[in-house]
Parts: C-alpha cells; sequence; structure tokens
C-alpha cells in the first residue's frame, strides 16, 4: 500500500491521511521510482521521438534522482575523492555514447499515459532534497575577471542538515535546491534540440523559483508528453551570470498531471488554413 512506503516529502504524507471513504471514491495515485543510470537518462537533448523509460498514469509521482552536470574527472580536477563520485554517475559516463548538442544529464523521458498534443502537463513539485554533501561552481561568465584564472570550477560543500554553504571562505549561504531543467518533448518537427537552452518545450529554464511546492505547466506536443527533469541546484541567483549555480545531483518528487481543455495561450497553433480535425470550418 502506498501509506506504508517511506516517502520524501511530508506534502505526500498528508495523502495518506484522508481515510478509507475518500480511498474508495477514488484511486490513490501510484509512486514509482526512477534512478538516474546509463539505460534511464537522456544525456544532452530533449527528443520527440526518444521512448519513455518509465510509462505513468496522470497524476501518479515519480521518486527521481538526477546527476550534476559534470564528469568524473572533471570533479577530480577539482579535489574529489575518487570514492565520492557517484557509481551511476561513473557508469552513466562509461556506458552512455547517445550524447548532445548539449551536456546536460537528464532523467526520463516518463511517458504519461493519455497526454496528447494540446493538452498541459502539470508537474507539481512535491519535495525537492540533496542526493550528495557537495557541488560545483563553475566561473567563466559574465564577468571573468572576477574568476579564479586557476581554478575555474570549484568544488563546494553542502550542510544538508542547516541547508547552508560555504561558497568562499568566510561567505555562507542558505541553500534553496530546485531543478533547473524540467521539460517535455519539443514539437516533432523540431527534431532532436539541445538541453542548454529553454524552448516551447520548457527545458533549461534555470528558475529558482521552481522549487518544492510550486507547479510547473507545460505544453504537450508528443503523445505521452515525455517528462525529463536534471541539472541540479543547490542554490542558484537572479541567473547564472558567473557560468553555473551551485551544480549537484538532487533527489525529487513530482507528481505529473495531463489537463485536458487547456488554456489556449499553451496549446500548440493549428494552421488556420488546414483541415479542420473534426470538419469544421476554421472560425466555427
Amino acid at each position: 500500500m502506498l501509506c506504508s512506503k517511506p516517502l520524501i516529502s511530508a506534502a505526500v504524507a498528508l495523502m495518506c491521511l484522508v481515510g478509507p471513504a475518500a480511498a474508495r471514491a477514488q484511486t490513490s495515485p501510484a509512486l514509482h521510482q526512477l534512478i538516474a543510470g546509463p539505460t534511464t537518462v537522456a544525456f544532452g537533448h530533449y527528443d520527440p521521438i526518444k521512448p519513455g523509460v518509465l510509462t505513468v498514469k496522470s497524476g501518479d509521482m515519480v521518486e527521481v534522482t538526477t546527476m550534476l552536470t559534470n564528469s568524473p574527472q572533471g570533479l577530480a580536477r577539482m579535489g574529489l575523492p575518487a570514492a565520492e563520485v557517484q557509481p551511476e554517475l561513473a557508469a552513466i559516463y562509461e556506458q552512455v555514447t547517445d550524447r548532445g548538442p548539449g551536456g546536460h544529464i537528464l532523467t526520463g523521458p516518463i511517458h504519461v499515459e493519455g497526454a496528447e498534443p494540446g493538452d498541459v502537463l502539470q508537474v507539481r513539485i512535491l519535495s525537492v532534497d540533496y542526493d550528495i554533501d557537495y557541488g560545483y561552481n563553475g566561473c567563466s561568465g559574465f564577468v571573468p575577471s572576477l574568476c579564479d584564472e586557476d581554478r575555474r570550477s570549484r568544488l563546494i560543500r553542502i550542510d544538508r542538515e542547516r541547508d547552508l554553504a560555504e561558497i568562499v571562505p568566510g561567505v555562507v549561504v542558505p541553500l534553496r535546491p530546485f531543478f533547473g531543467s524540467m521539460g517535455v518533448a519539443p514539437p516533432p518537427d523540431s527534431g532532436r534540440v539541445s538541453s542548454n537552452p529553454p524552448g516551447r518545450h520548457a527545458g533549461n529554464m534555470d528558475n529558482k523559483e521552481l522549487v518544492a511546492g510550486t507547479t510547473l505547466y507545460i505544453p504537450v506536443w508528443v503523445e505521452g508528453a515525455l517528462f525529463q527533469v536534471g541539472d541540479g541546484h543547490a542554490v542558484q541567483g537572479d541567473g547564472e551570470v558567473d557560468q553555473t549555480g551551485l551544480e549537484t545531483s538532487l533527489r525529487g518528487l513530482p507528481s505529473v498531471h495531463g489537463a485536458k481543455g487547456t488554456d489556449p495561450r499553451l496549446a500548440p497553433r493549428r494552421d488556420p488554413h488546414a483541415p479542420h480535425p473534426h470538419g469544421l470550418r476554421s472560425g466555427s
């Protein structure tokens, strides 16, 4: 039973308190687990023809893990001991050859049953937590003269108990973890798109406000939506002006809902000269 499984969010625990009557009134959402690994990630892209690695129903919850955007070799150059490299990250870099054109490791795609072009995928972010106790910051962005020329990328330890990190000696900041990239497959005529820029499919928005407790709405372009998530940040300012946020691996619990009868501003636009799918004239 769902309520007997240890969860990572107090918000989800509330669902277990609704009582037998509510449980009989509707089917409880299922809880899935999706661990990032060589067979469960998209390396550097959103792709309208990439098959889903997990199929869920609308309303289901998915406990996901995501990988930071760096290689074991890159982390070693920053001073991370080999024993602290996540085995899943090492396996991804060893085994995944289908990469690019971007550089983010994204968990998924997740196929949402019943989601169709013209719908909106509602992603409720129930919880976000750290999966490791370190991250890194890359520095070669807007004002590169402020960066350390000898070490452009720096390893930063995360105090998971107190939600703090010492960014540079004497500068301690409160953390606010969020996923920098959440999106769906792009329109089919887009083909595979890079994970680097955002687009109509959402993607790499780096919106620091998308923390636990918020909801994201994304237009659906292909059957199943094909949701992906990654690019975890422990904290970030208003953008990545020095190149990155505090990049880290995260563990989160989104629930995904396919919404019918969507806001027309979010639905794919139809060519007014094309035949109406139900035989109606434009303007009918």
